[in-house]
């Protein structure tokens, strides 16, 4: 199939162009294209301009902007939504709740639950990724975080919580806008081979973002093998099994536990093998794209 879809989301937008179709990626005012990414022959930019002239079996869109552009096209569309809601959470209305015709495509259970996404029928289709293979050496007692603007963002990100957790073992921060932290090493935005180089040799990584749908950087690690520490907050709780790392509400077990883990590097290679276990069995991308075929396959006939 000729599968029309923004790059909006970048790590989702590699595992989703991994499929057998065709995908095509505006570029223009009106998207990105490829953006540079190092991506299959099968993800082919496209003019916006010319779309109209293309023949398109499907569109996977991703914001209100681009339902319009699949309805001028008049193509049978599915929405991904890849956020949790903002404002008033459990009253937060999807701007597809007034809907009943497109398919609205969550990316986590915990999304579809907190979202009021009223008539619009909903799915569940979870994140998978290409493997990038089992890295960890854990031979730095130091801690990966990735977060991108974690000033700026703030609490959302977990920033106010690095001091305490910098205060147990030294941690290393890699992502964009990271100009003014305090207590962390800074990296930068590093290119993916390079940012999963460096993630591997930290002996554990640690995720405190409070409110977000699921970091993929947290399933990279554990794709990985590296043993994780992260808030009970959002998915979390279920993306990471209690054989593969610490998931707690407490920083002050959290913290407790990366000090056992910088004590035992054992145990935390122990714990780094169920992470990857977990991770290539329920966010492998075989199953995240035969769910994807599946669900275009409906919406295309």
């Amino acid at each position: 199939m000729n599968i029309l879809v923004w790059h909006v989301h970048g790590s989702w937008s590699t595992s989703f162009v991994h499929g057998e179709h065709t995908y095509l990626l505006p570029a223009g005012p009106s998207g990105g294209g490829r953006l540079g990414r190092d991506w299959p022959v099968n993800a082919v930019e496209v003019p916006a301009d010319d779309l109209a002239g293309l023949p398109v079996d499907a569109a996977v869109v991703q914001s209100l902007d681009q339902v319009e552009v699949a309805e001028r096209l008049r193509v049978p569309m599915v929405y991904v939504e890849h956020n949790t809601p903002q404002g008033d959470v459990p009253r937060t209305r999807h701007p597809l709740a007034g809907r009943d015709d497109i398919p609205l495509v969550h990316v986590t259970h915990f999304n579809r639950l907190m979202w009021d996404s009223g008539d619009a029928p909903t799915k569940v289709i979870e994140h998978g990724i290409v493997d990038p293979g089992e890295q960890y050496t854990g031979e730095m007692a130091r801690v990966a975080v990735v977060s991108n603007e974690p000033i700026r963002r703030g609490r959302v990100t977990g920033t106010d919580l690095f001091p305490l957790f910098a205060a147990e073992a030294p941690l290393d921060v890699f992502g964009m806008g990271l100009a003014g932290l305090l207590d962390v090493t800074c990296h930068g935005d590093l290119s993916t081979r390079r940012l999963h180089e460096e993630m591997a040799r930290r002996r554990v990584y640690l995720h405190l973002t409070r409110w977000t749908s699921l970091g993929l950087s947290l399933i990279e690690a554990m794709h990985l093998g590296m043993p994780v520490l992260a808030l009970a907050t959002t998915e979390a709780a279920r993306a990471v099994p209690p054989d593969a790392g610490i998931v707690s509400a407490n920083p002050d077990e959290l913290i407790e536990g990366l000090g056992h883990l910088m004590a035992e590097p054992e145990t935390a290679r122990r714990m780094g093998k169920q992470a990857r276990e977990h991770a290539l069995a329920h966010y492998g991308l075989a199953r995240f794209l035969r769910d994807w075929d599946e669900l275009l396959m409906e919406v295309s006939t």
